[in-house]
């Protein structure tokens, strides 16, 4: 009985050392990018800086509506280097907005949440 709960033991501390191996610091999870115009599509970019010892390797970005594309590093980040993630806003409806993108890494168990706010505003043609 011992013997199992110091195997299951030794197995969890060094899956847990493993997942430290890999750690991202974010320049901001959260980006008020003002007040952009209706309808003209606004490019938001994250940073990030692998601080662990083995390569980050983004594996899926999700916008958290249509209206949101994006856009990442493809390749691994190597240990001290810097990546980005880009989310570009296409606002059709008037007024503030906060969206989000999900960002799946081998760094994290759980997606990381990063946002993006501002105001839009009408863009009115004198003419």
């Amino acid at each position: 009985m011992n013997t199992i709960k110091i195997s299951f033991l030794a197995l969890t501390l060094g899956l847990m050392s493993f997942a430290t191996l890999s750690t991202i610091s974010w320049k901001s999870e959260t980006i008020d990018v003002g007040e952009i115009s209706q309808n003209k599509p606004k490019a938001i970019v994250f940073e990030f800086k692998n601080t662990g010892k083995t390569d980050v390797v983004i594996t899926n970005v999700q916008g958290s509506c249509g209206c949101t594309a994006t856009n990442y590093t493809k390749t691994p980040i190597k240990a001290g280097k810097s990546g980005i993630v880009t989310a570009t806003y296409n606002a059709a409806n008037l007024g503030a907005f906060t969206k989000t993108v999900s960002v799946t890494t081998n760094a994290e168990a759980t997606p990381k949440v990063l946002t993006l706010k501002g105001v839009v505003k009408s863009v009115i043609n004198a003419g």
